[in-house]
């Protein structure tokens, strides 16, 4: 998935991420947060975060845009 991400970055895409919490997991919100802050490091040098991360229901969010 991070592939994707890098070329859709590549092509001047927007990228949206998505994490889904299910049952329990809406406890371990923390563990979701430091996966968005991987991969923000991880594309720290191709793209920007446009939206941090941010809970909407059970699902996390994140928008990266290219730099």
């Amino acid at each position: 998935k991070m592939r994707n991400v890098i070329k859709f970055i590549g092509e001047g895409d927007k990228v949206k991420i998505t994490l889904r919490f299910r049952g329990r997991e809406l406890s371990h919100q923390q563990l979701g947060m430091n996966l968005l802050r991987k991969v923000q490091d991880d594309v720290a040098e191709v793209a920007k975060v446009e939206a941090f991360p941010r809970m909407e229901g059970r699902q996390m969010l994140m928008v990266l845009a290219p730099k």
